[in-house]
């Protein structure tokens, strides 16, 4: 497997990080993975070797405000205005790149966590440019919490400031997070049931961090577009979804990644696959039982490689 890593140039002039792996196997696809929130594209390498080992080129940006991205702009901040629609946009133009690299090969989308709703909203403007996509520990949720989040999140930027880090923020979102899985080892034992793998993100630099209380603003009114039926119905009805989980996530608990996949279906995607893994946490990609998912989400791709997309562009709803 080859690594590289390289900068596109946003419209608003920022630098994005990107990590691209590609093997020797004949190309038969390319995959472009959107993060989670306080991570980084880089801890998806061993994904990456998976894929790459068979025929997939692998293409991962660093959020605005993570990774190598944050350090030409603020670790935990999107932008100070327009926030939520810039990161969809950043999909879109790393969409581009890779349509302009590999102008045959069909593209898919591997969104985990907070990357998974940004890959939603991503879907409403431009599932036509892909082959397929996978939400990973996502979750619908009730637009009015998300509503009275953001309100939360207005008071603390306006007690803060934009790049202010509210503790009550961060508690409200993750507090509960780990009280299932006590006694607790770390405060990210929520993660996964593999201790090594906690570990590797509790000691990473670029991981674990605070977010500004302008990105809780652009995130959760993000989450209230995106979170109604008619607001998933713009997405292309041809285009196939992989949606996984685990069982003891507590971000979705298995129960709200069932109700998204029956919403996607409700809206009219004719392709919905769900596949929640028992007590699995997560990141699915760092628990104990990431090879099986890393094979399942291999031959899902592989399955749509020649799905033939007729793909009808919708206005939003």
């Amino acid at each position: 497997m080859r690594h590289e890593g390289f900068w596109l140039t946003a419209g608003d002039a920022t630098e994005l990080f990107i990590n691209r792996w590609c093997g020797d196997a004949p190309l038969k696809g390319v995959v472009m993975i959107s993060h989670g929130m306080a991570e980084h594209s880089l801890r998806y390498a061993r994904f990456a070797e998976a894929l790459t080992a068979q025929g997939f080129q692998v293409y991962a940006l660093d959020q605005r405000g993570h990774g190598k991205t944050a350090e030409r702009g603020t670790v935990g901040h999107y932008a100070d205005n327009d926030g939520w629609q810039k990161v969809v946009s950043d999909l879109a133009l790393l969409n581009h790149h890779i349509r302009s690299t590999h102008p045959q090969a069909p593209i898919f989308l591997f969104a985990h966590s907070m990357g998974s709703y940004i890959a939603q909203a991503y879907l409403m403007q431009h599932s036509c440019s892909l082959q397929g996509a996978v939400l990973s520990g996502s979750n619908y949720g009730d637009p009015l919490t998300f509503k009275a989040g953001r309100l939360i999140a207005q008071f603390e930027r306006w007690r803060q400031g934009n790049t202010g880090r509210s503790k009550l923020l961060d508690f409200l979102s993750f507090g509960s997070f780990n009280k299932a899985f006590k006694p607790n080892r770390t405060a990210f034992d929520w993660l996964s049931r593999d201790p090594s793998e906690v570990d590797k993100y509790v000691n990473d630099p670029l991981c674990g961090f605070l977010c500004s209380n302008q990105l809780w603003v652009d995130l959760l009114g993000g989450l209230v577009t995106i979170t109604s039926v008619p607001a998933l119905s713009t997405i292309d009805a041809d285009l196939p979804v992989l949606v996984i989980g685990g069982e003891r996530d507590p971000v979705s608990d298995g129960k709200r990644l069932s109700t998204l996949a029956e919403k996607l279906r409700e809206a009219g995607l004719n392709s919905v696959q769900l596949n929640i893994y028992p007590q699995a946490r997560h990141e699915l990609l760092n628990e104990t039982n990431r090879a099986d998912v890393t094979h399942e989400v291999i031959n899902w791709l592989e399955a749509h490689l020649t799905h033939a997309r007729v793909c009808t562009p919708k206005e939003m709803a």
